[in-house]
């Protein structure tokens, strides 16, 4: 069960959102597009990836949370990601930017208050996931 996080709205405090933009290489295919489809041969993406959190501001520190914070929990991901064939990683055998955002979620939202994962494949062409509804 996911970490619940008390909404500071509810409270009557301000709420802030933050993020951290992270980037990785890594190659795919789409296995249950149609055979002629062009992504369903082997390619890869400079993939970029969004973590966003939201919260109250501290009163002592000035800010939500360090940014280093969202760097060191987003490491492991991006160890099991960058330069891998990503068909290959449990859970990621469609990997389309909407079961990679979800996937990035599954995998923070125990330890961030996540609002969204963005994932972007190419400059113009990406996703955002914010849980389940």
């Amino acid at each position: 069960m996911a970490t619940e996080y008390p909404n500071p709205q509810d409270l009557g405090h301000p709420l802030i959102e933050i993020f951290r933009e992270f980037t990785f290489e890594a190659a795919h295919r789409l296995p249950n597009v149609s055979p002629g489809h062009k992504c369903a041969r082997l390619h890869g993406h400079s993939y970029r990836v969004e973590v966003h959190v939201k919260g109250e501001i501290d009163s002592s520190t000035g800010w939500l949370m360090d940014f280093a914070e969202l760097k060191a929990a987003f490491k492991p991901l991006e160890e099991q990601l960058d330069h891998y064939y990503l068909n290959e990683i449990p859970g990621l055998e469609n990997p389309t930017s909407e079961v990679l955002a979800k996937w990035i979620w599954d995998r923070l939202r125990d330890v961030l208050p996540l609002s969204a994962v963005a994932v972007r494949e190419t400059c113009t062409s990406g996703c955002v996931y914010r849980g389940e509804n």
